[in-house]
């Protein structure tokens, strides 16, 4: 097998680096072995690709790393080593590699580990998320809260009905429990929840949508050095806000909560910076980028409040890659209608 080459990618730097803040609150919150799962996804993402571009004489791109990088933010803390290895080999093979590589996938290859792992090993997946760290200075000095289960709100956990955690967003759906906003927007998300004289532990979520704030820094670089369309940053937002609004006040459905808490929740503003914004699989045009952002917005709502699956982010993005290339095919027809019109 031939020596890897590789395509430098400046885009993908500054993706890398936008993504730094959203790293150092992971560790903070969950500790070093956030690091270890990211190591792992960036090994196998990078052999994946290597393997796939020796067979076609091509070059391993900077973009695989960034890939490893999105997909094991979007995993729980405690996620097993074996299940984020195999999430991320399936999506830079089955996402990317077998449209071509880099360029010429249709689908967002980090959505398609996720969404693989999030239905093969749901169990393996629910199980893992863990409360956050708090203080200083926090989880740089610890390996994993998963692990170790202590900290201030667990000094005593003989009063728990069982040690198992539920996520801001599964805590309200099934105990109405909503939590403080400010903890959703720094990643301060700790402690008991109290539920009809039972007890249970509140989760923080996924690694990387833990700290809005966080994510916001990330998105304020990207706009800055100009690394990331704004519209499809703003789109998805717009579209679940848009939606919150028609089912919560328009047709009064109960289940769907404030606009604040769906905001900072769930992975909304991690997929909306993060992962919409990823080029390949998105439209090419600024209307349908419009259309695309808002339609998975509207559908992250939708499946996230009707449907089974609390988070539905990886699953409304890959119906927005699907919807992506008919967008662009609608554009082009358009414009040529309107030329020879």
């Amino acid at each position: 097998m031939q020596k890897p080459q590789f395509l430098k990618q400046k885009p993908m730097q500054k993706v890398m680096i936008a993504l730094t803040p959203v790293i150092l609150a992971a560790v903070y919150f969950f500790g070093l072995r956030v690091l270890a799962v990211l190591a792992i996804c960036s090994i196998f993402a990078f052999l994946t690709e290597w393997i796939m571009a020796s067979k076609r004489n091509g070059k391993v791109t900077q973009a695989c790393f960034v890939t490893a990088m999105l997909y094991g933010l979007a995993l729980p803390p405690a996620v097993p080593f074996w299940v984020a290895a195999v999430g991320i080999i399936v999506g830079i093979l089955f996402g990317k590699e077998v449209f071509g590589g880099f360029g010429k996938n249709v689908f967002n290859p980090a959505i398609v580990g996720r969404a693989f792992v999030w239905i093969c090993f749901p169990v393996e997946l629910t199980s893992k998320f863990v409360p956050a760290f708090s203080g200083f200075p926090g989880g740089f000095t610890k390996w994993s809260m998963g692990e170790t289960a202590t900290g201030p709100a667990f000094a005593n956990t003989s009063d728990l009905d069982a040690f198992t955690t539920a996520t801001p967003m599964f805590a309200e759906q099934t105990y109405g429990y909503i939590t403080n906003l400010w903890s959703l927007f720094t990643g301060q998300i700790t402690g008991i929840i109290p539920v009809e004289g039972h007890n249970f532990v509140l989760g923080a979520g996924s690694m990387g949508e833990v700290s809005s704030l966080a994510i916001l820094l990330g998105a304020a670089y990207l706009i800055y050095t100009k690394a990331a369309q704004i519209r499809l940053m703003l789109s998805p937002i717009i579209g679940a806000m848009g939606m919150v609004v028609f089912m919560k006040f328009i047709i009064g459905a109960e289940s769907v909560p404030d606009p604040a808490f769906v905001l900072l929740s769930g992975g909304l503003l991690y997929a909306a910076v993060f992962m919409v914004t990823e080029p390949v699989s998105a439209p090419k045009t600024p209307q349908t980028q419009w259309i695309y952002g808002i339609f998975i917005g509207i559908m992250i709502v939708l499946l996230r409040y009707e449907g089974i699956f609390t988070g539905a982010v990886a699953f409304s993005i890959l119906l927005g890659n699907m919807l992506a290339p008919s967008l662009d095919l609608w554009k082009k027809r358009l414009k040529s209608g309107k030329a020879k019109a």
